[in-house]
């Protein structure tokens, strides 16, 4: 019953009629789309369509109506330029897009501006990043300056990603950030100790009591409080004095200075390294050396393993 029905339609139908409306159809709207274009070629605000009709060198048809969207205006008309949420994923977000780099006072006079030619440099949220020091918008600067033609890679700059995060996170999350730190503080690289009871880590922890020790020296006077340290990889509980003096210097921190501790804290696995780096006690290349005491011993002992020894250094 259902194919005789289909094949009664399909006699009915006129397809030679069907093919000259769909001939004129095409015309007209062809006709309209030029009018449209034609009219709003100067307008860069203005939207147009494209009809696609018969194909002359074809034998089907193609009756399809493509909406254009409106121009985008070019970007020298904007005086920022906002960074794709994907720079804070460290993925390649386009292009070099400017010439000069440069720095500037902020408008309201509070902090320093870094321009891409002519354009405030914002964060991701489209919030003018304003650096707290001429020197960090220098810095920041001069990884702009580093980029190549072909590609912005956010990888490479570390510091306008982490000064990104002290303008937009830190200010929403900064009793977690807080919590965190204090809850790895137990477990901290410079509380926890080799057994010097065999050969293989008995050398570690007369290095770990010739560099690390200094360390847990100073921490002592600076907050009143001795350091415990333990054989375990699980660190030990610390005296509560100790812990409240800590998370009280926390508090106190700016936004940018927090972001940064829970950067450091975060690489070298140890909160102790990053304060001594924020109050002055140790310098870039002792921390360094500090991070990585136990691994240097055993690549002088059973050598470097290129792709695993040689990339933690350079992350570094």
């Amino acid at each position: 019953m259902a194919a005789d029905i289909v094949k009664r339609s399909r006699k009915a139908s006129n397809f030679s009629f069907l093919r000259t409306l769909t001939a004129t159809q095409t015309r007209i709207f062809r006709n309209l789309a030029t009018s449209a274009q034609a009219e709003s070629s100067d307008d860069p605000s203005s939207s147009s369509f494209t009809f696609y009709g018969e194909d002359p060198n074809s034998s089907t048809t193609n009756d399809n109506i493509i909406i254009k969207g409106p121009k985008k205006t070019s970007s020298q008309d904007s005086a920022s330029v906002s960074m794709p949420m994907s720079f804070m994923t460290g993925s390649i977000v386009g292009k070099r897009f400017y010439k000069k780099v440069t720095t500037t006072e902020a408008d309201d006079g509070i902090g320093w501006s870094v321009m891409l030619d002519y354009r405030t440099l914002k964060t991701p949220s489209k919030r003018p990043l304003k650096c707290p020091t001429l020197a960090l918008a220098k810095a920041i600067a001069a990884e702009w300056e580093y980029q190549e033609a072909d590609r912005i890679r956010p990888f490479t700059m570390p510091l306008m990603k982490l000064s990104c995060t002290a303008l937009e996170r830190v200010p929403l999350t900064r009793q977690k950030i807080s919590d965190h730190l204090m809850k790895k503080f137990p477990q901290d690289l410079v509380v926890c100790r080799a057994t010097g009871d065999n050969d293989l880590t008995s050398g570690v922890r007369e290095r770990q009591v010739e560099k690390i020790d200094p360390l847990l020296k100073w921490v002592e006077s600076e907050f009143g409080f001795k350091t415990a340290v333990y054989t375990s990889f699980f660190g030990g509980k610390q005296d509560d004095g100790l812990v409240s003096a800590i998370e009280s210097l926390l508090k106190k921190m700016d936004d940018c200075e927090l972001a940064t501790i829970d950067a450091i804290a975060s690489a070298a696995h140890s909160l102790v390294i990053a304060l001594g780096l924020f109050r002055g006690r140790l310098g870039i290349e002792e921390a360094i050396e500090l991070i990585r005491l136990e691994e240097d011993l055993q690549v002088d002992s059973w050598d470097l393993v290129e792709g695993g020894h040689d990339v933690d250094i350079a992350d570094l």
